[in-house]
């Protein structure tokens, strides 16, 4: 690596050390398991993205998100998804105020740090669009004013992938507007057990702050300094060419499955994405590695499947390793 391309000092990195390790020890205090939720959870702070969970209910989505909220002091704000949920339950509106016979804005939930949609497809298509938005330009309109959100914004969306009566499923463009995508599986039977004794000591009273959200932005501000070289970006780039033409790298087999590849967002993301693994890791440059970690979160809700893949029980994650594996790692 070029000197002159070194950006990050030692020192940073070891700053950058502590403030994950802390941000990460507090989240293993008080989650039992999860421990791939809780890194995508801090790849998402570190890179300032939003990210999707997929789960049935109770799987500590709402929890995850409240810990990490805990461990940097932001605020938070739940927004439980219905059906008659209106955008300015979201973003707001404005109220008159009798006393001063004038209009005062009223920002609604989303003016926080972190916040929580929860079983975001519950909501119609257009407060969807309104708090994407919100999501993509990091701003709300009110009666034609902007008004900034705070520079620490990230969303967390919920789903379950069961129950899809009455719901309103996320357009391919509005998901792509996650940075990640992750799936939570059910905690085995010794997670379960100690679920419950942290329940029984009552673990979530002892609530702490372990970084602030100025410790954030300055990982935030790091990751974007985390070198990567052009070999590393042809490979990202790669595979997501890759993801377009299924036809004729994957086997009929696997490839019949696929409607439609990845965005050039997906390239950003990954971008993104292997900048935080790297910081994450103690590294202040990108690996091949770094790329295919999150290959998952980052993929999994950009290739389209068609219904016969729902139909034969294939997941996108066969498709995902299939199409890495026919792209040579630099």
């Amino acid at each position: 690596m070029e000197e002159s391309k070194i950006l990050i000092t030692n020192a940073d990195l070891e700053k950058a050390k502590k403030i994950t390790g802390d941000i990460t020890a507090y989240y293993q205090s008080k989650v039992v398991g999860q421990s791939w939720l809780g890194f995508s959870l801090l790849i998402s702070l570190i890179t300032n993205g939003h990210i999707l969970l997929e789960s049935v209910p109770g799987l500590a989505k709402t929890t995850a998100a409240s810990v990490m909220t805990q461990a940097v002091g932001g605020t938070f704000s739940r927004i439980q998804c219905t059906p008659d949920l209106l955008p300015s339950d979201i973003i707001g509106t404005q109220t008159y105020n009798m006393q001063t016979n004038s209009f005062e804005t009223k920002i609604g939930p989303v003016d926080a740090n972190f916040v929580l949609l929860d079983e975001i497809n519950r909501s119609s298509a257009k407060t969807q669009s309104a708090m994407l938005e919100a999501m993509q330009e990091r701003s709300v309109s009110i009666a034609g004013q902007e008004h900034k959100l705070p520079k620490v914004f990230i969303v967390i969306a919920t789903q379950n992938p069961v129950e899809q009566e009455g719901t309103y499923v996320l357009a391919e463009a509005q998901l792509d507007r996650f940075l990640l995508k992750e799936v939570i599986e059910y905690p085995d039977a010794k997670g379960e057990i100690e679920i419950l004794n942290r329940i029984e000591n009552d673990v979530f009273s002892d609530v702490k702050c372990v970084a602030s959200l100025e410790d954030i932005v300055y990982l935030q501000e790091l990751c974007k300094k985390v070198y990567i070289d052009e070999s590393v970006k042809k490979y990202i780039v790669d595979i997501v060419q890759a993801t377009r033409r299924t036809k004729q790298i994957l086997d009929p087999s696997l490839s019949q499955y696929v409607s439609m590849g990845a965005s050039t967002r997906a390239a950003i993301a990954f971008m993104q994405v292997a900048k935080g693994v790297a910081l994450a890791n103690g590294r202040a440059y990108c690996t091949p590695d770094d790329v295919k970690m999150m290959r998952y979160e980052v993929l999994r809700h950009r290739i389209v499947l068609n219904y016969a893949a729902y139909a034969d029980g294939v997941k996108a994650e066969e498709i995902i390793d299939a199409i890495i594996g026919t792209v040579p790692t630099p």
